[in-house]
């Protein structure tokens, strides 16, 4: 349950996600039906859930599928013995579905090019101005993602305030005009086209949407700044670029995605050589 559940959460404080002392972990979506807080525990080895608010029955319905209950391993085979360990490792690995893009896709915008304590910090200023209490008995401060109008409409001082420049606040922006198309997409493949033709969406955020969104095995993150080097030191010791990962990963096609999920869980990571990159404060420009 928690692998599953764990993409879904935008760092430390997230206000739309939770994990409590007993395991269980809280999450708040926007449904069709309207705004829901969903809780999911294990007990003796069964999954138990609850939910609130006008959007519970949807969320609960739709909750098999948040867990990877659809997610197809076959044609996945870990030739490598690095992954092959981690497979056997993590055997109950499966990649959910949430069917909600524009609650993945402001997050994943966020995270363009910055780390990720910068995009996070502005995901936690943004809801806490404009998200919704969350229903029900949920934990003190947690809050639902505003209604794409919402995100239409926030001025730019907000967007200032909350530490996103003006690139990454007009693409959000402009998706929220499309949201119910995007939201309408049948297929990854379709939402996939949909994304890319938006203005500031490129292959790496339209990865990490589809993700979430459609539980894609298959989507890699072309583009971020730590996976290539990731998994090029995982497989054969050394850093390499996109172009050296694509090829690293080609005997996965169709499950590339699940390659790096599992390559990730190894924790194994190249050596660091200098400082981390440091979180910009756009708030004092």
């Amino acid at each position: 349950m928690g692998l599953a559940l764990a993409p879904h959460k935008r760092g430390g404080g997230d206000p739309a996600w939770r994990q409590t002392a007993d395991g269980a972990v809280w999450r708040t979506t926007r449904t069709p039906d309207g705004p829901c807080t969903l809780r999911v525990g294990v007990r003796s080895g069964a999954v138990h859930a609850q939910a609130w608010g006008p959007g519970a029955e949807s969320i609960l319905e739709s909750l098999p599928a948040l867990l990877g209950a659809y997610d197809d391993v076959s044609g996945f085979a870990a030739a490598h013995p690095v992954l092959a360990e981690a497979a056997r490792r993590h055997a109950g690995l499966r990649i959910g579905r949430t069917g909600r893009v524009m609650e993945a896709l402001v997050p994943a915008v966020l995270e363009q090019k910055v780390v990720g304590q910068e995009a996070w910090r502005a995901w936690r200023w943004l809801l806490r101005r404009y998200g919704e209490p969350a229903p029900g008995p949920a934990p003190d401060g947690m809050l639902v993602v505003p209604e794409p109008s919402v995100w239409r409409e926030i001025p730019s001082w907000h967007w200032h305030r909350s530490g996103a420049e003006a690139v990454r606040a007009r693409t959000i922006a402009t998706a929220a005009w499309h949201a119910a198309k995007l939201e309408a997409a049948a297929t990854s493949q379709e939402l996939d086209r949909l994304l890319r033709a938006l203005p500031g969406v490129g292959v790496w955020t339209s990865a990490e949407v589809r993700q979430r969104v459609f539980g894609d095995p298959d989507a890699v993150s072309v583009g971020d700044y730590h996976l290539p080097s990731i998994v090029g030191y995982a497989l054969t010791g050394e850093k390499t670029d996109d172009r050296g990962m694509l090829r690293l990963l080609e005997p996965y096609q169709g499950h590339r995605h699940r390659a790096t999920v599992l390559i990730g869980l190894t924790g194994l990571r190249p050596p660091a050589r200098g400082p981390r990159m440091p979180a910009r404060d756009y708030r004092a420009f």
